[in-house]
């Protein structure tokens, strides 16, 4: 963050990269932005950078941010690598008062922010300086009394459109950011001795945001905890729940709940949150309604795009509806286009139904070195005004609040006609306590729906115990008994969840690993990937569609 700062003043242009985004990707990015300084940490050059240094040609500097790496000598000629504390002290020495540094204008690209796309390559998204603060003026109008007395945990990584908006946020008011990362969040967390404490509970957070994943988590570990508790603890707890619903909706609040029945919960991330803020992917309505309740604060959904500089929309404070993402921020407009292929009109009663465009001064100015991708995403309107058109199909409620409730990239068409959403198929099953992560799949030369499931090893293991099956973790994964049992599971909540039949996977294949971002199967924010899962599961997709 003082590097981007720097680079902000002095009108340098940032490029950010996932480490997970693999070799190749990153030298891409490297290359096709032509850097010279690469700003990394100790760890990320021994095992990233390391193997890639002599395929970026023009690199002249690197810098690490956390002590001296062990090793220098392995560097190609005209590559030097610095300490972050060694670079401060040249600063330091320097007389740069005397000379003149030019300062960005708003037009300036402030950052070009690669997007870990969901197929193929990524691609760098031009940011300009005045579509950052545009962004972030629109989000803070809509986190109230935001200022000196509010504490931020930052634990997403910064190349994340999110965390770099809500980081900005937090600077441009006063607020103070704690640094921490997903191992080390919570007193559970993986890298957290047993009996020490997790960094929220050190730092005790107001603000946090969070994507669907890391809440979804925490739902699980809550609900397990909830599960192993005596009955008598167990009806409290859910006696307690169902009443704060109520009052919930009834606009009450509960303060004896909150008190006695919700205080550990909310200790786990610290016992201070006034506001959860949920973005980066669609937050089903059970986790939005279990965080209302346990945390005892409003979680706010957010729907923007790095296309959008990280705004678009955010739900006020006080609407504690679920499924739905907010009005449109100060910083920009929202309409919907029609798509006749899937079926969405604007014109569509009770709800204007489309695809999401949004306009507006945080619409950014394309992607770099790609005109082409730019001319399909991107336009202007008669007024000179940009738009970016998202792929997401979304629904206006009377009150001017969005929904999102399709993506036109995974609706698939089946043999015989139907078109089924793959996310919605997914939305519907991935809260089942049996399941970790789901991808469905469908091709239109078939006439049903598949899916591949990271299943929890906790009530798998139970679920086998239950049925008489024994083996060893991968066995169970691997047994057409197991994958039946998971089946039926999965259509008895696809039927409750009012899928329709040709939407409810008929064949599914259980995967023993799970799905993370050094996987190359998921984005950095959790997203499947659905190319390289496709790719990976190849020969189960056969073998399920009854091919080889």
């Amino acid at each position: 963050m003082i590097a981007a700062q720097a680079c902000f003043m002095y009108n340098f242009q940032l490029v950010t990269l996932y480490a997970t985004l693999g070799g190749p990707a990153v030298v891409h990015g490297l290359n096709e932005t032509e850097v010279t300084n690469i700003i990394t940490s100790k760890e990320l050059l021994q095992t990233k950078l390391k193997d890639i240094v002599s395929l970026v040609p023009r690199l002249r500097h690197i810098i690490t941010v956390d002590g001296k790496p062990p090793s220098w000598s392995e560097f190609p000629k005209g590559v030097i690598v610095h300490t972050m504390a060694a670079v401060q002290a040249l600063g330091a020495n320097a007389n740069v008062e005397n000379k003149p540094h030019s300062k960005p204008l708003p037009s300036d690209i402030a950052v070009i922010m690669y997007t870990s796309g969901s197929t193929g390559l990524p691609k760098g998204v031009m940011i300009s300086h005045s579509n950052i603060i545009a962004g972030v003026t629109g989000m803070a109008e809509r986190i109230p009394r935001l200022g000196q007395e509010d504490v931020y945990v930052g634990y997403l990584p910064l190349a994340h459109v999110l965390e770099l908006s809500a980081e900005l946020v937090c600077l441009s008011h006063g607020c103070c950011i704690g640094y921490s990362s997903p191992q080390t969040l919570a007193d559970q967390s993986s890298k957290i001795k047993k009996g020490s404490k997790g960094d929220t509970s050190v730092l005790k957070p107001t603000l946090m945001a969070a994507v669907p994943e890391i809440m979804d988590r925490i739902y699980k570990n809550v609900m397990n905890k909830v599960n192993e508790m005596s009955s008598f603890q167990r009806n409290l707890f859910i006696l307690a729940y169902n009443y704060k619903m109520e009052q919930i909706s009834k606009g009450h609040s509960t303060p004896l709940c909150d008190r006695f029945v919700f205080r550990k919960v909310r200790s786990l991330i610290g016992g201070n949150i006034r506001l959860l803020l949920c973005g980066g992917a669609p937050l089903s309505a059970t986790t939005q309604r279990f965080m209302n309740i346990c945390f005892c604060c409003p979680v706010g959904q957010g729907y923007g795009l790095t296309e959008s500089a990280g705004a678009g929309t955010i739900t006020d404070v006080w609407d504690y509806n679920t499924g739905r993402v907010g009005a449109p921020l100060v910083c920009c407009e929202i309409k919907l286009k029609n798509w006749e292929e899937g079926g969405y009109f604007n014109t569509d009663k009770p709800h204007p139904r489309g695809e999401i465009l949004i306009g507006g001064q945080n619409v950014t100015m394309g992607y770099y070195k790609n005109e082409a991708k730019t001319k399909i995403d991107f336009f202007e309107d008669e007024n000179g005004q940009r738009w970016l058109c998202t792929g997401d199909i979304g629904e206006f409620d009377p009150d001017g609040c969005l929904k999102i409730i399709d993506r036109k990239k995974d609706l698939v068409k089946l043999q015989a006609g139907e078109y089924v959403s793959l996310g919605k198929v997914e939305a519907a099953l991935k809260n089942l306590p049996l399941i970790d992560n789901i991808c469905a799949y469908a091709n239109s030369y078939h006439s049903y729906v598949i899916g591949f499931v990271v299943p929890n090893q906790k009530e798998l293991t139970e679920l086998a115990r239950k049925k008489g099956l024994k083996g060893t973790w991968e066995e169970l994964c691997n047994s057409c008994e197991m994958e039946n049992e998971v089946l039926k599971v999965l259509s008895e909540a696809a039927i409750s969840a009012s899928l329709e039949k040709f939407e409810i996977p008929a064949k599914i294949c259980l995967s023993p690993e799970p799905w993370t971002p050094e996987t190359g199967l998921v984005t950095d924010a959790f997203k499947l990937k659905r190319k390289e899962l496709k790719t990976h599961y190849q020969a189960d997709i056969e073998r399920m569609y009854g091919g080889k």
